[in-house]
């Protein structure tokens, strides 16, 4: 079945043993993510984790129904996670939707799945599975979800906070859920007990992140000035990590698009104008146009997606992989100048 963005938070809250199948597809994989931390929350903090790759799907199809019919070693709940899942594994999809009994629910991750591919309209035929296609939230769209996310925890926002909120998290559903978590413990906020948030509120916790920070940031990574990167990213702070290669990837696919266009013949003046690029940013997309060729950029956007996928997980280097990270694609522009 095909859920809307009310929907599937209730189904994660509550989940329904009839669904064999939660499956997230879209490019937000971090608000898949959080769906999918959600629902885990919901089957209990002793539920047990399996996950499976796709090499496993592919070379035993038949696993993924076996192992959700499987019962937890110690009789708890149980859940399968399928992270990065690929059209190729839509015969064990299959299998796990045909199968005769099961038990334990499969998450299915799938940022790169197209919602008009085999895998999403084979979850949206069957009632025993759930499909969400996740997008970055944007403008009046991540205001409004800011809200809801802030009512599930007894919050009102009030004032500007609602965009505030969605600027300072960059779109991300998992930043924007923390900072929600840290506004509703300063203000001692729940459901039985709702609190008006305003600004002040929102400055004592300190949850904007510095747009404008960012963009200078990024803009030293995209022009290449390696030597100024390093500070750039030291004047960021702790915990940015993950708005950081949000917005670096964005830039990025504007980069690309925009190049496409020049590959067609149109000149660096024509497309900034075509696509209304901002003021702010116009001199800096100009550069990155002039200096980063079509395979240069798609290279920069598939090294910074994984890069984000790394900082999803817990364990690993956390700020340390974002700013090797920048600084690899500093020194593969400086190169790029020529």
């Amino acid at each position: 079945m095909k859920s809307s963005a009310g929907q599937i938070r209730a189904a994660v809250d509550k989940p329904d043993p009839a669904i064999r199948l939660y499956l997230f597809h879209g490019p937000d994989e971090a608000g898949a993510a959080e769906l999918a931390a959600r629902l885990a929350r919901a089957l209990g903090p002793d539920a047990e984790r399996v996950d499976l790759d796709m090499k496993a799907l592919r070379e035993q199809p038949g696993r993924l129904a076996d192992e959700a019919a499987s019962l937890s070693l110690f009789g708890g709940a149980r859940y399968i996670r399928l992270s990065g899942i690929e059209e190729s594994a839509a015969e064990a999809i299959g299998l796990l939707l045909a199968a005769e009994r099961t038990g334990s629910p499969v998450i299915a991750i799938g940022p790169g799945l197209k919602a008009s591919g085999k895998l999403v309209k084979q979850a949206i035929a069957t009632p025993a599975a759930l499909a969400f296609a996740c997008y970055v939230p944007e403008g009046i769209d991540a205001a409004r979800l800011a809200t809801t996310v802030a009512r599930e925890h007894g919050l009102r926002l009030t004032g500007d906070v609602p965009q505030r909120l969605a600027s300072a998290t960059g779109g991300d559903r998992a930043i924007l859920a923390r900072e929600i978590e840290k506004l509703a413990l300063y203000l001692d906020a729940a459901p039985e007990r709702p609190r008006d948030a305003d600004g002040d509120a929102l400055d004592a916790i300190g949850a904007d992140l510095g747009d404008t920070e960012l963009f200078h940031a990024i803009d030293a990574v995209l022009d290449g000035r390696v030597a100024e990167v390093g500070a750039e990213l030291a004047g960021l702070g702790d915990g940015v990590a993950v708005p950081l290669m949000r917005q670096l990837s964005r830039r990025l696919m504007t980069l690309a698009e925009l190049r496409s266009d020049m590959d067609r013949g149109a000149s660096v003046d024509e497309v900034l104008e075509k696509h209304r690029i901002f003021f702010r940013e116009k001199a800096a997309t100009g550069r990155a146009l002039r200096r980063w060729n079509a395979a240069q950029i798609a290279r920069a956007i598939q090294r910074v997606r994984e890069t984000e996928r790394a900082l999803m997980h817990s364990g690993t280097a956390g700020e340390v992989l974002a700013d090797a990270e920048c600084a690899a694609i500093a020194r593969a522009a400086a190169r790029a100048r020529g």
